[in-house]
C-alpha cells in the first residue's frame, strides 16, 4: 500500500502519479488528490482518497468505479471539458503540430442512441453488462444513465436474449440501436442457431417490442423495418450499421460540415456510412459518396430516392484503405469530407494532399490518427482554422473532432502549422 499524489489525468482518464522514478496509473483518481493505492508495476488500484480534489463531484451512476464504461464521472464539468480539450492538444503536440483547439462542444443531447452490452455465461446463467476497467470481467448493471430514453428497455431485453443462448457457453455481444420504429438489435458471437433457440429469440423480441432482431447481420425477425432520420431523408438502417453515438453529436458535426462546404459546387463524401453528411450536403450540391460497407451505401441511396429536392447523389461501395480516391479522381471536386474509422485515413489523406481540392473537412473519433492525417494535409499546402472537439462520448476517454482545411487556389503552398 502506498500514498501517491496525482499529477494529471492520462489519455484514458486515469490519474497519473509518480512512484520513485516511474509513472503509476490510478483509475478514478483526480489531479491534485492524495490517495492510498495498491501498486503493481505501473498499475494501481485506488483504495482511499486521503485528500480529495476541489473538482471532485458525486458520480451520476452507482456502477461507477466498477463498470469500465465510464472513465471520468467524478470531475467537475469545467475541469472535465479542459481535460477532453487537452486530449486533442496533446495528440497534436505529439505529432509536431501547433494548432488552435476550440473549447469542447457538449453534444450528449438526450444520450447515447446505440450501445453494445456484453454477456458471459456461467453455469447456465447469462451475466449481462459492461466490462470492468482493464479487464474482461463483466460488471452486471441495472441501468445506464448515459443512454437515450429510447433505449430504456435495452437492458431487460438484453438479459432475456442472452439467457436464451446461455447454454452455448459462448461470449456474446448485443448491439442495440434506437430507431424511429423502436430498438434494433444485432447479436454477435453465438454462431449458427438451433431452431428452438431461434423460436425463443423471436418470442422474446416480440415480448420486448423490438423492431428487428438479427444474428451477425442475418435477419431473425422483423416486426417493423427500422429507419433513422438523416437530414432531409429517412434511411433504412442495415443491421449493426454505424451511426454517430448521439443525435446531437451528428447534428453538431453535420452543421460544421455544411458550413465548410456551403459554397462548394461538387462534394466528395468519403467513408460516408449511411449518408450522415452526404444526404445533408445533397440538399445544396451534387455529391459523390463512398464507403466500404455496401449495405450502408445502399441504405443511403434508398434514403435519397425517397427524399424530395436533393441534388444528384452518386457513389459506390469502395475500400478507401486499399483503393483511396486518387488525386486525379478528386479533380472534379472542390470540397472533400472524410470521416474514417479510428485508424484514420492515411492513404486517402495523402491523395487529398496531392490533389487540387480547395476544402477538406476532416471528421475523426481518434485524436492520434487525426493528428497524423492533419500533418499530411498541412504538408500538402493546406491551412487550418480551429480544431473543434465535440463530446458525444460523455465520461469516456473518446472525443470527436472536426477541422476544416483549405487552400485558396488548390495549389500547393509552404507548410503551415508544423513545429520547427
Amino acid at each position: 500500500m502506498k500514498q501517491l499524489t496525482i499529477e494529471r489525468l492520462g489519455h484514458r482518464g486515469e490519474g497519473i502519479a509518480r512512484d520513485d522514478d516511474r509513472r503509476v496509473f490510478v483509475p478514478y483518481a483526480l489531479p491534485g488528490e492524495t490517495v492510498t493505492a495498491e501498486v503493481e508495476g505501473e498499475q494501481a488500484r485506488l483504495v482511499e482518497i486521503v485528500a480529495p480534489s476541489p473538482d471532485r463531484v458525486a458520480p451520476i451512476c452507482p456502477h461507477y468505479a466498477h463498470c469500465g464504461g465510464c472513465a471520468v464521472q467524478a470531475l467537475a464539468p469545467p475541469a472535465y471539458a479542459e481535460w477532453k480539450r487537452g486530449l486533442v492538444e496533446s495528440a497534436l503536440r505529439n505529432a509536431g503540430l501547433t494548432l488552435d483547439v476550440a473549447p469542447l462542444v457538449d453534444a450528449h443531447g438526450a444520450g447515447r442512441r446505440r450501445v453494445a452490452f456484453h454477456a458471459r455465461m456461467e453455469k447456465g446463467r447469462a451475466r449481462v453488462g459492461f466490462m470492468a476497467a482493464r479487464s474482461h470481467e463483466i460488471v452486471e448493471i441495472e441501468t445506464c444513465p448515459l443512454l437515450a430514453p429510447e433505449l430504456a428497455g435495452a437492458l431487460p431485453a438484453a438479459r432475456v436474449l442472452a439467457q436464451i443462448l446461455a447454454g452455448r457457453g459462448k461470449p456474446l455481444d448485443l448491439s442495440f440501436t434506437a430507431t424511429l420504429e423502436g430498438m434494433d438489435v444485432d447479436l454477435r458471437g453465438p454462431g449458427p442457431l438451433e431452431e428452438h433457440e431461434t423460436s425463443a429469440l423471436i418470442k422474446a423480441a416480440e415480448a420486448h417490442g423490438l423492431a428487428r432482431l438479427s444474428n451477425h447481420g442475418r435477419l431473425l425477425t422483423l416486426r417493423r423495418a427500422p429507419f433513422v432520420e438523416v437530414g432531409p431523408a429517412r434511411v433504412p438502417l442495415p443491421p449493426g450499421a454505424f451511426l454517430q453515438a448521439t443525435e446531437a453529436g451528428e447534428d453538431a458535426i453535420a452543421a460544421r460540415v455544411l458550413e465548410a462546404a456551403k459554397n462548394s459546387k461538387r462534394v466528395a463524401d468519403l467513408f460516408c456510412g449511411v449518408g450522415a453528411f452526404a444526404l445533408r450536403l445533397a440538399a445544396r450540391a451534387p455529391v459523390c459518396a463512398y464507403d466500404s460497407a455496401a449495405d450502408a451505401v445502399d441504405a443511403m441511396f434508398a434514403g435519397a430516392r425517397a427524399a424530395a429536392g436533393l441534388k444528384p447523389l452518386d457513389g459506390a461501395a469502395r475500400d478507401l484503405f486499399a483503393r483511396p480516391l486518387t488525386a486525379q479522381e478528386l479533380a472534379p471536386f472542390d470540397a472533400v469530407v472524410f470521416d474514417p474509422p479510428r485508424a484514420g485515413a492515411l492513404a486517402q489523406a495523402k491523395e487529398i494532399a496531392g490533389s487540387r481540392v480547395r476544402t477538406a473537412v476532416a471528421v475523426s473519433c481518434s485524436a492520434q490518427s487525426f493528428a497524423r492525417d492533419a500533418a499530411i494535409l498541412l504538408s500538402g499546402g493546406f491551412s487550418v482554422g480551429c480544431v473543434v472537439p465535440i463530446d458525444q462520448f460523455r465520461h469516456a476517454p473518446h472525443v470527436e473532432i472536426v477541422a476544416v482545411f483549405s487552400r485558396g487556389d488548390g495549389r500547393k503552398r509552404p507548410k503551415r502549422g508544423l513545429l520547427g
